[in-house]
């Protein structure tokens, strides 16, 4: 084999090297935790640096990575085929395709690429210092070519990408997270807890307070002990005091200050006045965002707030505890019953689930999708759907869900039966065989 010919083939083989280089490289740093490098820059790695700001200018990056690549595959193909022609003659051109597609397609696309996506960071980290020296020479070449073809873009109505808003950088997380636990790398209870904390900024106050005809109130014209009696078989550590009318609050009584005031005194009950006890309510309005909400209680050093709607008119309370049960499920306490979940499962595949259970809960609990822009609870969803406030016994199918009014107390829907879309389907194919 003489000497050109043994150059050339070094030659080609070198820069099938580099062609996998730059293509091992583009993939590596697109698909890389940014999450990950700016934790690892944070810890003092000064090859993540390098890559964030690489992915802080994504398109120069991938354009001169491009740039490089494209060049050293044209100009292998073109040395091979100028080498082999001389000895070949005009097949040397079939040949070298032949030859170069495979070579390139096996050891600089395929192999590289299938790398960098097994070990994204390990490979990004790895060739960050080069790529920043190559796009760093190339930055004239790529800005003028990436002026060019944005200059050609906007004839048809196309511009570069705006920043990315709130809502697409949650919806991005969220996703990522949801991914991750259907992999299997991320639990179920850190994938509900990352999502209630991206739902706080899209929930309002509304979506978690206990309404009014739940809430433990007193009067202030009820006797002290009476009231002591009240608050020690509630298990509630503040309780909004009405006067006249339930929806007259005036004050919120702490049931520790009662508790000290009256306790290893049992002359404490005569003249005991409430008024003197009570604190000043907060009233907040029900579309107020739980993100907000949070912040308001972390300046007031409070955790507790009274909902009232646009006419100012009480429709319930809500406490701190309300927004922390958003993000790490309901904790019951140890004076809950255990059947306070609402939901009971049954042997034929439906649940009993109580009316008043927040539709969050449920999906939560179930991993089901029912929707709750409409409404809050379960039986606001089917009231909602149905139009009308059913009677029991009634039956109703939304979203492929089936659900049935087991009970129902005055206008409120107390019980249903839900049967979810698999028992629904298994039910059905059952009733068509027989």
């Amino acid at each position: 084999m003489d000497t050109p010919l043994i150059v050339t083939f070094l030659t080609v083989i070198a820069l099938t090297v580099a062609s996998a280089f730059f293509a091992g490289s583009e993939t590596a740093l697109t698909a890389v935790s940014e999450g990950r490098m700016h934790q690892l820059e944070k810890d003092g790695s000064r090859a993540a640096a390098i890559i964030n700001r690489l992915l802080a200018h994504r398109a120069r990056m991938i354009g001169a990575l491009l740039l490089g690549n494209t060049f050293v595959n044209i100009l292998a193909s073109s040395l091979a085929t100028s080498i082999l022609e001389d000895r070949l003659g005009r097949p040397a051109v079939v040949y070298v395709t032949l030859v170069m597609t495979l070579l390139i397609l096996i050891f600089a696309e395929v192999l590289p690429k299938t790398l960098a996506i097994a070990r994204s960071d390990r490979f990004a980290l790895t060739v960050a210092s080069p790529v920043s020296w190559f796009v760093a020479v190339l930055a004239p070449i790529v800005g003028a070519v990436q002026s060019a073809i944005w200059r050609l873009l906007r004839y048809f109505g196309i511009r570069p990408e705006e920043l990315e808003t709130i809502e697409e950088v949650h919806d991005e997380i969220r996703g990522t997270v949801f991914l991750r636990h259907r992999e299997g790398s991320v639990e179920r209870e850190s994938r509900d807890m990352i999502s209630g904390v991206l739902d706080l900024r899209e929930l309002t106050v509304s979506d978690v307070m206990t309404h009014r005809k739940n809430m433990m109130t007193v009067s202030v014209e009820q006797s002290a002990e009476e009231i002591v009696r009240i608050l020690m078989a509630t298990h509630h550590a503040r309780v909004p005091v009405w006067l006249g009318q339930p929806e007259n609050i005036v004050g919120v009584l702490h049931t520790k200050d009662m508790v000290r005031a009256v306790l290893g005194n049992r002359e404490a009950f005569k003249g005991l006045d409430v008024r003197m006890m009570m604190a000043p309510p907060w009233f907040v309005p029900e579309t107020m965002p739980l993100d907000e909400l949070l912040d308001a209680f972390r300046h007031r050093r409070s955790h507790f707030a009274l909902v009232v709607d646009e006419y100012g008119v009480i429709l319930g309370l809500v406490t701190r505890e309300d927004i922390l049960d958003e993000v790490f499920g309901t904790i019951p306490d140890e004076h809950a019953a255990r059947s306070q979940a609402g939901i009971r499962p049954q042997q034929d595949g439906s649940f009993y689930i109580a009316g008043t259970t927040p539709i969050r809960d449920i999906n939560r609990a179930m991993e089901w999708s029912l929707p709750d822009e409409e409404a809050t609870t379960l039986a606001g969803l089917v009231i909602h759907e149905a139009r009308t406030i059913p009677e029991v016994g009634q039956r109703f199918a939304f979203y492929g869900f089936k659900f049935e009014i087991v009970r129902r107390q005055r206008n409120q829907i107390t019980m249903l039966r839900v049967i979810p879309p698999d028992t629904a389907r298994t039910a059905a194919a059952a009733t068509a065989q027989n």
